[in-house]
């Protein structure tokens, strides 16, 4: 099984690259959805406190709970399929442990974007409080949790700078290499 991860700041694309994913049929495990999980179970909106528990998963558990959270997803997702998906690494201590659990069937792309088109997209899509967290402090907080070291070391980089059309085309690539 080839496990493809994808790392990059809000609203760069990351969403849309799992979509791809799953029309073409590849199973999809998104970290951040272990995050809305964990917001629900404790009571909370993951709207409103999607970055808060995201920290104090990390504080309680240390700075691998997400991926610890997620690997066994993975392999999960992977029984019978060619390929799955991990949507949204952070920092490059999960890719490490990624790396450790997948060896050389681990991919890292980073998705990039640039500031104000993401802006666009996060403002388009409705689903984060933006009143509560802004682009730039959410940019901050990832970039706080290694997300930086996680993209320098990405194997493959896509630059969602251009059309849907160009950017989905360019992950259809990624996913049929």
């Amino acid at each position: 099984m080839e496990v493809i991860g994808t790392v990059g700041l809000p609203g760069s694309g990351k969403g849309e690259f799992a979509e791809v994913a799953r029309e073409l049929g590849v199973p999809v495990v998104t970290m951040g959805d272990v995050i809305r999980e964990e917001c629900r179970a404790r009571g909370l909106d993951p709207a409103d406190y999607h970055g808060e528990v995201a920290r104090a998963l990390r504080e309680e558990d240390g700075p691998l709970a997400i991926a610890e959270r997620s690997i066994p997803l993975v392999h999960e997702a992977g029984e019978g399929a060619e390929t799955v998906v991990v949507d949204g690494l952070r920092s490059a201590a999960e890719l490490k442990r990624f790396r450790e659990a997948f060896g050389d069937a681990f991919t890292l792309v980073a998705v990039e974007a640039p500031f104000e088109a993401r802006a666009e997209r996060i403002d388009a899509r409705g689903r984060d409080n933006t009143a509560a967290e802004t682009l730039r402090d959410r940019d901050e907080r990832e970039l706080g949790f290694g997300m930086g070291e996680a993209i320098e070391q990405a194997d493959r980089r896509i630059e969602n700078d251009g059309s849907l059309a160009a950017f989905r085309e360019a992950v259809r690539e990624v996913l049929d290499a």
